[in-house]
């Protein structure tokens, strides 16, 4: 009997010893920090929400007449530039380059485009409310497609006609209509439309602002991908030991508890898309090159006179939708140099970062906030980290892992 009592002791600690190795080898985390890191997985992004601005936003033929115009270069005054020029769809649509080229240089980094229908605010600085009044913008912008809206009213009535009708029902009158008319755009332009009567206005932009809907019909439908990041996540949330496609390394792991706790970054880059969607000065300085840019507090004088704006006449649905536009924050000083979260989902394939791509690297942005060095306006909400060389290299590999 001794004999067999002893090789059970033997034999349990054998047991004892591969079950602690094993705990060792998984990733240790608190039940609040599981919590925190579920909450990023891409599982836990809600269902798209309909919007009750635009009727025709979950219409596959809107969709599919706005991918049409997404890629369309004739969408642009001298027809060289589409949306397509700038976010590019084998690119996160996005072009890698620090601002924005069109027909001229602009002077922001083009954002991506993957979720962004899950978004209140369109632009770094939030300029526009509705994915539809943002898709607008470009359009008529010199920097960018610089056309204007007579035109492109004449050029969907001769090229799409039917098929416009056919989802947004009859195209106004447009034969007393110049060839080029906006309120916007060059002197000639703006003359041309105040030639015109109240009622071919509104004709033109009521096309207008449906070119704006089928472009955000199609724009709804680009959805980010599952990454290594929410396989681990998964797997951490259900007990189960991590694949090797989802297995994360002791860097990435010191990484993620990291951007969970330490280093803060949660605060702001939260939920499944990893942006809280709001406006943060984080002291990023301006380009020496480029003009003054005071980010979120011009932004608001320009959302709330947009006439494609969520209370103006060119919405579907009742004001009821309206309330972020009626509840907009106007004039904190908060709001000075403060820039729109960036989504960090892929975040590691589309260099440069930042609103004007000031930073050439991951280990460019870690060091600026490690840094925390004062904006040129206004007070940057960001505080020294101390981290230490590997706490940032730790942190840069975790975030290679939102788009593996």
């Amino acid at each position: 009997m001794r004999r067999w009592s002893g090789l059970g002791s033997s034999l349990g600690i054998v047991i004892a010893l591969a079950a602690l190795v094993a705990a060792c080898g998984r990733p240790q985390f608190s039940e609040a920090e599981k919590r925190t890191i579920a909450g990023l997985a891409l599982t836990a992004l809600p269902p798209l929400k309909t919007d009750a601005t635009n009727r025709f936003a979950d219409d596959p033929a809107a969709a599919a007449l706005g991918a049409t115009l997404f890629f369309d270069l004739s969408m642009s005054r001298d027809g060289t530039v589409a949306c397509s020029t700038c976010h590019k769809i084998d690119r996160q649509f996005q072009d890698d380059l620090p601002q924005a080229v069109g027909v001229a240089r602009t002077n922001r980094r083009t954002m991506p485009l993957a979720g962004v229908a899950y978004s209140s605010w369109l632009f770094w600085d939030g300029r526009r409310d509705s994915l539809w009044a943002q898709a607008l913008v470009p359009l008529e912008n010199p920097l960018e497609q610089a056309g204007n809206r007579a035109s492109y009213a004449h050029y969907i009535k001769a090229r799409f006609g039917e098929r416009y009708e056919r989802i947004f029902g009859p195209m106004p009158d447009l034969s007393k209509v110049p060839a080029n008319a906006s309120p916007l755009g060059s002197l000639a332009d703006q003359s041309a439309w105040k030639t015109m009567n109240a009622a071919d206005q509104d004709g033109v932009d009521r096309v207008f602002a449906n070119i704006g809907k089928a472009i955000a019909a199609f724009e709804r439908s680009i959805m980010p991908k599952e990454t290594r990041f929410d396989r681990f996540a998964i797997a951490l949330a259900t007990g189960a030991e991590p694949k090797d496609d989802a297995a994360f390394s002791p860097e990435e792991i010191q990484g993620l508890k990291l951007f969970i706790g330490k280093a803060s970054c949660s605060t702001c880059h939260n939920g499944p898309l990893f942006t809280d969607h709001g406006f943060h000065n984080t002291g990023v300085p301006p380009v020496r090159d480029l003009p003054p840019d005071r980010g979120r507090i011009n932004a608001v004088a320009q959302v709330e006179a947009d006439p494609f704006n969520c209370l103006g006449r060119y919405r579907d649905g009742g004001a009821e939708a309206c309330g972020e536009l009626k509840f907009i924050v106007k004039d904190k000083p908060e709001l000075i140099r403060a820039y729109k979260t960036p989504s960090l989902r892929a975040v590691a394939g589309r260099p440069p970062y930042m609103h004007a791509g000031q930073f050439g690297s991951l280990d460019d942005v870690v060091a600026h906030y490690t840094k925390a060095q004062q904006s040129v306006e206004g007070v940057s909400e960001v505080h020294p980290l101390q981290l230490s060389d590997r706490e940032r290299a730790a942190l840069v590999a975790f975030l290679k892992t939102l788009g593996e």
